[in-house]
């Protein structure tokens, strides 16, 4: 039996439960008022004038051949300004690519406003810190990596010890990175080896987040980063999760400019954007 906590989209779900709870009555009165699919990575603005972003997952989309097949995968061009936030969040782990790919954008967005409502008690927020330069690494211990992401496999080549790298399109890849790319039947096993996990939050998007975290050993250092993941930090920490790395939109209609003419990260981080590092706040004995 798969319990709650493993369970494929249970972390999208704890955590709208908890931005519900959080906005109350005020929930149901927020509204889309723009919505911007771009490139890289899909953005909203919501009545309330906060902002949301998410990677737009392309190659999840096995529609996207031609327009008639591709209408079905996002049925509401043209449409999504004035409907309801919370119309795009039912049934969320379960809903097509593009279409869970604006939800999750809606749901960083309620996040965000839940955050400047009522700052999360026993954590700490910082911004303008990308998590995956700043992040001690283990001297000795084993790093998996879950995704190209750059930075942080920079750093572990620098760092001259075995470590492992999740991937499933390798071209995503530079040619002295492969022989670091793990076989898929012994992705199970490397992760629950691993002293460091590090997984992009594109996992929530494809549903594999839960099960990744599932398998992670008791006292591995967990840490999930990306703009897909810049939502509350409950759901994940109580999956052991020790960092969460996000982003806060700071002027979405800026953000969304840039998105619309094919803009990426590079292009808005400290701009109308910012990296964020969301920790627990440390025990005081």
């Amino acid at each position: 039996m798969i319990t709650s906590s493993v369970r494929p989209g249970s972390i999208l779900e704890e955590t709208l439960e908890e931005i519900q709870t959080i906005l109350g009555s005020d929930f149901d009165s927020i509204t889309v008022e723009r919505v911007v699919i771009g490139i890289f990575f899909t953005g909203v603005k919501l009545s309330d004038g906060s902002g949301g972003l998410c990677f737009t997952p392309i190659k999840e989309i096995p529609e996207a051949v031609c327009c008639p097949s591709s209408a079905r995968a996002m049925p509401y061009p043209g449409r999504f300004t004035g409907r309801s936030a919370g119309e795009f969040l039912r049934d969320l782990p379960r809903a097509p690519p593009l279409k869970k790919a604006v939800g999750i954008a809606i749901l960083n967005a309620l996040s965000e406003s839940c955050w400047k409502r009522r700052p999360e008690r026993g954590y700490i927020r910082e911004s303008g810190r990308d998590v995956l330069d700043t992040v001690p690494l283990p001297e000795d211990g084993y790093v998996v990596v879950v995704g190209a992401l750059v930075p942080i496999i920079r750093r572990l080549k620098a760092r001259g010890k075995p470590f492992g790298i999740l991937e499933l399109d390798l071209r995503t890849l530079k040619p002295d990175e492969l022989p670091y790319a793990v076989p898929q039947d012994k992705a199970d096993a490397e992760t629950r080896r691993a002293d460091m996990l590090v997984i992009t939050g594109t996992t929530l998007i494809n549903n594999t987040l839960e099960p990744l975290l599932s398998l992670a050993r008791p006292g591995a250092s967990i840490v999930v980063v990306g703009p897909t993941a810049s939502m509350l930090p409950d759901a994940f920490f109580r999956r052991g999760v020790t960092i969460l790395g996000g982003d806060s939109v700071t002027s979405p209609d800026d953000l969304l400019d840039m998105i619309a003419e094919g803009g990426s990260g590079y292009h808005f981080f400290g701009k109308s954007a910012e990296k964020t590092i969301v920790r627990r706040c440390p025990v005081i004995r």
